[in-house]
């Protein structure tokens, strides 16, 4: 009777574990997603193109990746202060219990989600969409990519709904090589008429994860050794 209950309690105990686990994911992922769109509104001038979340005990440190660090920055730290003044407030973090970082990226013609914020905040000037694109695809391909695909969905200039694709170069899309070569993001314009989605894919001229890899299609014709 005594292992019974026992069993019981053990069994009680895991189950309530795994539900605080999967409320913490989706707290966590709501936290993120709502934090992310934010960033994107605020600082859709300032190349916004990521953020990064890294919590500890003590506080949580928010990493914030853009084009124009010092715009992101401000006079003397005073615009990273106020965004964080902001989230402390919404969130309801205590005094120095959360910190924000900028993190310039260094290659901005080959981050997709650099190039994909671009083009939305270029469609939501009022570009039209063929002119924004190609200033997306020229930039890219001026930065050593070797293919860029960027495709925009949506009520464009009629009623009825449709897709215009633009590409340029080539794109590896199967097999290990297109995770490996291949950065994507996926991003949604909100405009008058409806929703325009936008996806950019960049192939880069060298891995993600190894730098010194090779690329398995890729043939280099040696010179014959003279005799």
């Amino acid at each position: 009777m005594q292992k019974e209950a026992f069993s019981l309690r053990s069994l009680v105990f895991i189950m309530v574990q795994m539900i605080s686990k999967k409320h913490k994911a989706v707290a966590d992922g709501l936290f993120y997603a709502e934090l992310n769109e934010f960033l994107r509104r605020e600082l859709a001038a300032e190349g916004y193109s990521g953020c990064e979340v890294k919590r500890s005990p003590m506080k949580t440190d928010i990493v914030i990746r853009a084009t124009k660090t010092r715009e992101v920055l401000g006079t003397n730290n005073r615009r990273l202060r106020e965004l964080t003044s902001l989230i402390q407030k919404r969130y309801g973090f205590k005094d120095g219990a959360v910190e924000l970082f900028c993190d310039r990226v260094m290659e901005r013609g080959l981050s997709a989600s650099a190039q994909a914020e671009s083009l939305r905040f270029k469609l939501e000037m009022g570009l039209p969409v063929r002119r924004a694109a190609y200033s997306v695809m020229r930039s890219a391909m001026e930065a050593g990519a070797k293919g860029v695909e960027i495709v925009v969905s949506g009520k464009l200039r009629a009623a009825r709904a449709k897709s215009q694709k633009y590409r340029d170069g080539y794109i590896l899309r199967t097999g290990q090589p297109g995770i490996d070569y291949v950065d994507t993001c996926t991003t949604a314009l909100h405009m008058r008429q409806g929703v325009l989605g936008i996806q950019v894919k960049i192939c880069l001229p060298t891995s993600r994860f190894d730098k010194n890899a090779i690329q398995p299609d890729l043939v280099t014709v040696l010179e014959p050794k003279e005799e």
